[in-house]
């Protein structure tokens, strides 16, 4: 699938990374045999504060979850989504609201129009890509 979203670019990648401390797991998998349970496991490891969001499950990771962005007792500096794309326009809605000045869209999480009115509200937007791939990439191991 192709789109037209420009994500920012190395430098601006490796300095939100190096920003951010806590960061907000939309669809953190309890299991850890899910990519969302392992890439926020290694980033728990890299030192970020994770926030688990997902409904019906109480703690993931040793933190405390939340049934969604609203229910959060803080403001994450990254949301980090691990939903389909069909769930994205929600949450941007969300992140605009509480003032949320970050969206990762992992791999194969597309939705440029959620993307596009994302950024417009001056949140900086990265979309079908894996933050622990780009950490490993741009900071090192």
């Amino acid at each position: 699938m192709s789109y037209h979203y420009r994500h920012p670019d190395p430098d601006a990648l490796r300095t939100l990374l190096q920003q951010v401390k806590s960061i907000a797991v939309v669809g953190l998998s309890p299991n850890p045999s899910r990519p969302s349970h392992r890439v926020a496991a290694a980033m728990q490891g890299f030192g970020y504060r994770i926030i688990p969001v997902r409904p019906a499950v109480t703690e993931v990771l040793g933190e405390r979850a939340y049934p969604d962005l609203y229910a959060l007792p803080v403001k994450p500096d990254l949301v980090d989504v691990f939903r389909a794309p069909e769930h994205v326009p929600p949450l941007v809605d969300a992140c605009i609201e509480l003032g949320i000045r970050a969206l990762w869209l992992q791999d194969g999480v597309i939705s440029e129009a959620a993307a596009e009115r994302a950024a417009a509200a001056g949140i900086t937007v990265v979309m079908d890509r894996c933050i622990y791939r780009d950490y490993v990439r741009l900071l090192g191991s």
